[in-house]
């Protein structure tokens, strides 16, 4: 207990709270148990550590639970002594490291009632059916990759507020303006976040898409065989998949053609697309949100964001992708669903069409077809229907 307790004073000594992402505010943090999920690298662990700092002195214990300690001690007995020393909150860290993880959740919760528990996991989580039952215990979040926003937030230290989709519809050009005000050459900052702004980690390196690699491999290789029974051929092919994907998005599957250049079952490529979108590594465009539950055929896969493109690609992306791959990841990360349509580029919430493009690109498209919009690159204030691209990267 001693070394977890030292182990958590040198990383709250060492804690940047500079700046803290939106979620950190939009968190009920009263509740007794809170689990944020996501893929490597986001800041989880931080925006838990941050809220710890602020608010608590002592009474909080962070454990990471891939820490050769719970070798010989179980984290229920962790919690147990915690609570005999007048310990409130416990953050769990890589909760999907630790073996039978979710009953032992579920003995704290039931049996130590004055204990409260931050928990972080793997995205991959999802995919997983619990031991035990917790959804009336555990209240579930997901953090995505940061928002053109808060890449202005943390780089250039600009703290700006965000807006609803349909206020960014229906008031763009004077959402823009006030911007302007407080933004000098947005365009400028935005391709420098489309290159390599997704993750906080861009802080850390000048090698940045360099890590996003050794990320990735870390997903595969350790993430997944913790949470799913999968062998290592199959995270070969995982890799391999994601490789061939990436080199040209947005990927048409003809899943007949690449079950065999992958030498497996079409059931077997539907559930490697499956935990790959759960990873945040790809998004599959469907017809419909029920497609995406089932064995549907994706009709295009984009990577999931844009730092993964320049990451992954072996030559430079396709500018229209990576524009298309920024809209999608915005507004999946805002919760709004993203669908395939053949009129535009992409349907929203079932409501709304939008088509996207450069400077030059023109609504023709888009004729006769009601509540869709043109969304333009390389502009800084839009017009009528026109709308910004880079704006929707303050939805979060």
């Amino acid at each position: 207990m001693d070394s977890l307790f030292e182990t958590q004073d040198r990383i709250l000594r060492s804690l940047n709270t500079n700046y803290e992402r939106t979620a950190l505010g939009q968190i009920p943090f009263d509740e007794r148990a809170i689990m944020l999920l996501g893929a490597r690298g986001l800041g989880k662990t931080t925006l838990f550590l941050q809220h710890l700092k602020k608010n608590f002195k002592h009474e909080a214990l962070y454990i990471s639970l891939d820490d050769i300690y719970f070798q010989e001690h179980s984290l229920y007995e962790t919690a147990i002594l915690f609570s005999q020393n007048k310990g409130e909150i416990i953050l769990m860290d890589e909760v999907h490291k630790y073996p039978n993880w979710s009953i032992e959740v579920k003995n704290i919760y039931d049996l130590i009632p004055n204990m409260k528990m931050l928990i972080t996991g793997s995205s991959i989580l999802e995919l997983e059916k619990s031991k035990a039952d917790l959804s009336r215990r555990i209240l579930n979040f997901d953090l995505p990759e940061l928002s053109f926003r808060e890449f202005l937030g943390i780089q250039h230290k600009l703290n700006l507020k965000n807006y609803p989709l349909d206020d960014i519809i229906a008031h763009h050009r004077e959402i823009a303006e006030s911007l302007l005000k407080e933004i000098d050459k947005p365009l400028f900052y935005f391709k420098q976040y489309l290159g390599w702004g997704a993750y906080p980690f861009f802080k850390e390196t000048k090698y940045m898409h360099q890590r996003l690699k050794q990320t990735i491999n870390l997903i595969i290789d350790f993430d997944l065989p913790h949470i799913l029974p999968m062998e290592q051929h199959s995270l070969g092919l995982l890799k391999r998949l994601l490789y061939i994907i990436a080199q040209s998005v947005p990927y048409t599957p003809n899943v007949n053609k690449l079950s065999a250049t992958l030498g497996c079952t079409r059931n077997t490529l539907y559930n490697m697309l499956k935990i790959l979108q759960s990873a945040k590594l790809i998004y599959g465009l469907y017809h419909s949100s029920d497609d995406i539950h089932g064995l549907a055929k994706p009709e295009k896969i984009f990577l999931h964001n844009t730092n993964l493109m320049y990451a992954l690609s072996e030559r430079i992306p396709e500018l229209g992708t990576i524009r298309e791959t920024f809209f999608i990841n915005m507004l999946e990360s805002a919760r709004h669903t993203v669908n395939y349509t053949k009129a535009g580029d992409f349907l929203i919430n079932n409501s709304k069409i939008f088509e996207i493009g450069g400077r030059n690109k023109t609504a023709k498209q888009l004729e006769g077809l009601k509540n869709s919009y043109l969304v333009k690159d390389d502009i800084e204030t839009g017009y009528e229907r026109t709308i910004p691209l880079w704006l929707f990267g303050f939805l979060y």
